[in-house]
């Protein structure tokens, strides 16, 4: 099952099942949020509960994007309860471009792998959590909460102080932490990262700073489990034209690390199961425009979609001063 959450034309949210290019509109409850404490009460599963809640109301998915009300289909009500973070170098075919943004310089007697590879072999050797025993940990990073995600066709924002905003196509793991204290998965978003891939080449300790940007994700959530293969597209137009495609794999049987591991990575830190708190947690990406020489421009539109996932997620570069 997938998800949707978006406005009405008075402003009213609402939540909505996906049933082919329509949504059906779910009554008494209006977010994915609110949906899972409702299932968690009466003992079902999210699906069962939305289903029995369902109604005769269909809205068009391209009508509700046009109009600017296609909402980002997860997040805590307070957005300063809503964590945004990711884990890189994950992916089989993620380590070349990292590392010829890192490639340096290094004389005869010094390590020949970057960083970048070395932690990447970490996980090919050992990135598969088993038997509940953690695995070699990922890189980390953090994004910010949710006043960062923009929503499925709204704009980028690329601050003056970049040097590059350049599109990330992967998916992210949406999780509720429950009353408890443990971390739930909900489910899955089709994502897009966006980095400062200039800033990030400039050196590594950079990462940190190239990563605090806006990001957007959805438009839908996939409830249950992510196929192990997932096929994806990522494209960038130019005034109404192509300007780049390429096509990416992920999904458990593409990646060096499992979610089983990258999950116990993220969690395992008290701060990160506070009960109630909403987690965006980003798996990483194999295919960027930036290692094939784009640079992108205002305007832009970001096209990214998957094989698994109804809807693509688009969204438009806009250059603002911050």
């Amino acid at each position: 099952m997938e998800l949707l959450q978006c406005l009405l034309e008075n402003g009213e949210r609402r939540l909505g099942i996906i049933e082919g290019d329509q949504i059906r509109e779910v009554d008494v409850i209006d977010s994915v949020y609110d949906l899972f404490f409702h299932a968690d009460a009466e003992g079902v599963d999210m699906e069962s509960a939305a289903y029995a809640l369902t109604t005769e109301r269909l809205h068009s998915f391209e009508r509700l994007l046009k109009e600017n009300r296609v909402l980002v289909p997860f997040g805590h009500p307070d957005p300063y309860h809503t964590w945004i973070t990711g884990t890189g170098l994950t992916h089989l075919g993620s380590a070349e471009s990292r590392d010829a943004m890192h490639k340096k310089v290094k004389s005869e007697n010094e390590e020949k792998q970057t960083d970048s590879m070395k932690i990447f072999r970490m996980g090919l050797e050992n990135g598969k959590m088993k038997g509940g025993q953690p695995a070699s940990q990922p890189e980390w990073f953090y994004k910010g909460n949710g006043l960062m995600a923009v929503p499925p066709g709204g704009e980028i924002p690329l601050p003056s102080f970049a040097m590059d905003g350049g599109e990330e196509p992967e998916i992210a793991g949406l999780y509720i932490v429950d009353d408890t204290g443990e971390p739930r998965r909900i489910g899955f978003a089709l994502a897009n990262e966006f980095s400062d891939h200039k800033m990030e080449k400039v050196n590594y300790l950079y990462l940190a700073h190239s990563k605090l940007r806006h990001c957007s994700y959805g438009p839908t959530i996939r409830l249950g489990e992510l196929p192990g293969h997932v096929t994806g597209r990522s494209r960038i137009l130019r005034e109404g034209k192509l300007l780049w495609e390429k096509e990416f794999l992920t999904g458990e049987q593409n990646m060096s690390h499992n979610l089983a591991n990258l999950e116990h990575h993220h969690f395992k830190y008290d701060l990160f199961r506070q009960p109630g708190d909403a987690h965006v947690h980003f798996f990483g990406t194999s295919a960027l425009s930036f290692t094939d020489g784009i640079e992108t421009e205002d305007g832009d539109l970001f096209e990214i979609e998957a094989d698994c996932f109804q809807f693509p997620l688009k969204n438009r570069l806009k250059e603002v001063v911050f």
